[in-house]
């Protein structure tokens, strides 16, 4: 064994579960001790943090899973980024992992943690040496202020290796992965105050921060532009939430037979968006680090990105993956051409974004056509009227799954493209993205768990 691979294999990890199959309560229970923890960590401040210029990139955060200014800075942004890192350089063929074996996918998911250490140290030196968290500016130019700075990158890593851990026992001992609980935590948490708040808001302290709020006062105080525009911001969110659960619910159902007993089978179900919320997660995650990267490039002195105006991105790349809000600039009578074709350009740069990384998530993640293959052959099953062999059985699943992965990917790049230019009360990607994984939570546990959970809770869950 190679030294390379005596490192890959004595990583530390969370163990996996000795049972075979965790109980309903055990998953719930592992589920809310992560969730309770990500939200104190959210609270926990950085010691030593004096100007905070990351705090104004509110729907990035919520994208990232971060908060910005605390211990969980970094949010996701270093396990996201490694893992699209390694799925280009495997899918373009400069580093090449063996997926269909075992050793070929530990080997994979090694190197994919040693890449998210790498970028925990990388991204929390990038935002204290490039002044994104910064120690007090009355330090400046002692040797106080460089131990500060070093303080802080420690506690900035120190949060980000305990977002990866976490992550492992959501996925090793609770429901779904880390990442999608911890993006579907920040969307509730943010949809929860923009719709229900009664605190005033923080760029118009007239009106409160809730959609609801703030339509009743503005239709006592006879504002019908103010009003229309938080009537337009709930519908639109209330349209992302039905096309959301629609799209996950469309699936092609391939009949399986049991080859030693006539008369049984069951139905494969293929997803119409068969990667689900992946490619999103992963082209969003890209778009916020970007803009990251600009304004600290741009705080630096070399907007070569793209500059901001305010807490807008004005010009450059970094303008072009922002999205513009199409019915904001309708209902107050502002929309031009150029914000028409701002809008049709990012939504081409979503769409092209979701399916790269839905093409190279279903090779990295067994979800190819021979992968399923493997798997339908080892249950037992088999497709009725053809011969029992997996050749024939990956040739026929490749007809449904390579279109299923390229549309599928291509519609959920559009709903996620068309939900940010919405109005929504959220960023409409992130909202989009929480829709889908708690959809996706919801037949999983469904599928798993429906026997051993609590009487009332299988009939509200529709067993």
């Amino acid at each position: 064994m190679s030294l390379w691979d005596t490192i890959l294999k004595n990583l530390p990890e969370v163990s996996h579960p000795t049972q075979k199959k965790l109980s309903f309560k055990e998953k719930l229970k592992w589920t809310g001790i992560i969730l309770v923890l990500f939200f104190i960590l959210g609270l926990v401040p950085l010691f030593g943090l004096g100007q905070n210029a990351l705090q104004r990139f509110e729907l990035l955060s919520i994208i990232l899973g971060a908060s910005f200014g605390s211990l969980i800075s970094l949010g996701i942004g270093p396990i996201v980024t490694a893992s699209i890192v390694l799925q280009l350089l495997n899918g373009s063929g400069l580093v090449k992992f063996d997926l269909t074996t075992k050793e070929g996918k530990q080997r994979f998911q090694g190197v994919q943690k040693l890449l998210s250490v790498f970028f925990v140290i990388f991204e929390s030196s990038i935002y204290v040496f490039m002044g994104g968290l910064a120690p007090p500016e009355a330090l400046a130019g002692t040797i106080l202020y460089f131990q500060m700075e070093l303080l802080l990158v420690f506690q900035l890593v120190l949060g980000g290796i305990l977002i990866m851990f976490m992550d492992e026992v959501t996925t090793k001992w609770g429901f779904g992965s880390g990442v999608s609980l911890f993006i579907a935590a920040g969307v509730s948490q943010s949809l929860f105050i923009r719709i229900l708040s009664p605190l005033p808001s923080p760029t118009n302290p007239s009106i409160a921060t809730g959609a609801l709020p703030a339509l009743f006062q503005s239709l006592s105080a006879g504002d019908p532009q103010t009003a229309l525009l938080m009537i337009s911001g709930i519908l639109s969110t209330a349209l992302i939430f039905v096309i959301a659960v629609y799209a996950q619910a469309m699936k092609v159902e391939i009949p399986l037979s049991f080859g030693r007993v006539r008369g049984h089978g069951i139905r494969w179900p293929l997803h119409f968006i068969y990667t689900s919320n992946i490619p999103v997660i992963l082209i969003s995650a890209l778009f916020a680090n970007v803009q990251l990267w600009a304004r600290l490039l741009q705080n630096w002195g070399f907007p070569i990105l793209g500059t901001f105006a305010g807490n807008s991105p004005a010009t450059g790349f970094v303008a072009w993956i922002s999205p513009p809000d199409l019915v904001g600039g309708l209902i107050k009578g502002g929309l031009t051409l150029g914000t028409l074709l701002h809008g049709i350009v990012f939504i081409i740069f979503m769409i092209t974004g979701a399916v790269v990384f839905s093409w190279f998530w279903v090779q990295t993640s067994g979800m190819d056509a021979r992968s399923q293959a493997k798997q339908i052959m080892s249950s037992g099953l088999q497709i009725p009227g053809f011969r029992k062999d997996e050749r024939v059985l990956e040739r026929l699943l490749q007809r449904y799954i390579t279109p299923l992965t390229i549309m599928g990917a291509m519609a959920v790049g559009m709903l996620a493209g068309l939900a940010d230019i919405s109005g929504a009360l959220t960023n409409g990607t992130s909202l989009l993205l929480s829709v889908m994984i708690v959809y996706r939570l919801y037949e999983d546990i469904a599928r798993q768990h429906m026997m051993d959970m609590n009487p009332m809770l299988r009939k509200f869950m529709g067993g």
